[in-house]
């Protein structure tokens, strides 16, 4: 074997090595969150954030010990999706990640839930990104998707038609799948001590 074989080689081996080694941080883990809440029994340093807004926290419940970082306000506008009006929830924090650092440490495991996995999707990439490299996704959410849900597009498009056209009890709404289906703990109490940090820092005089 000569010199430029063996060097073609080892430029091939250390490419392999260098993708091993840096593309399972590039995307975050998904688990459901029967195995999030798994992991919080038995993994230390394992800590569940949730990334919806403050009302949802409040209002709709939250897992219990989950801290409240929103990765996306609420919206004050009003605007109609398909023949429904909602308030849409598209406003991002700037701050997320910087708060995120301020209380965890890039070692921990980050586990990133939020209505329906949509949004936790979103910030734990962004958070694998800034460094934190065991972040994982709770792709079932709290509430769980709309039902029914498949995440193949033709059944999806299939099975929501029959479900709508037989008016299928439940259809279009949550709790079909999700933290509060599978009966995990949550709760509608707020402990300071899991709120949205900056929420607890006295406001600027002017």
């Amino acid at each position: 074997m000569n010199r430029k074989t063996i060097s073609v080689a080892c430029v091939i081996i250390g490419f392999v090595f260098f993708s091993l080694g840096t593309g399972f941080a590039d995307e975050p883990k998904k688990i459901l969150c029967l195995e999030a809440y798994d992991m919080l029994n038995t993994v230390p340093d394992t800590y569940l954030i949730d990334v919806r807004t403050r009302a949802e926290y409040q209002l709709v419940g939250h897992p219990i010990n989950a801290y409240l970082f929103p990765y996306m306000f609420m919206s004050t506008r009003l605007k109609k999706n398909s023949e429904t009006y909602t308030y849409g929830i598209n406003v991002k924090n700037r701050a997320f990640v910087a708060e995120i650092a301020k209380v965890f440490k890039k070692t921990d495991n980050l586990l990133i839930i939020s209505r329906d996995g949509w949004r936790s999707a979103l910030a734990a990439k962004e958070l694998i990104d800034a460094g934190f490299k065991k972040t994982y996704n709770v792709e079932n959410g709290f509430e769980g998707p709309l039902f029914p849900f498949f995440k193949d597009s033709n059944k999806q498009k299939f099975y929501r038609q029959l479900a709508k056209r037989n008016k299928i009890n439940g259809f279009n709404h949550r709790r079909h799948y999700g933290w509060q289906w599978w009966g995990l703990p949550w709760t509608y109490e707020i402990d300071p001590k899991f709120v949205y940090p900056p929420d607890l820092r006295p406001s600027k005089k002017k």
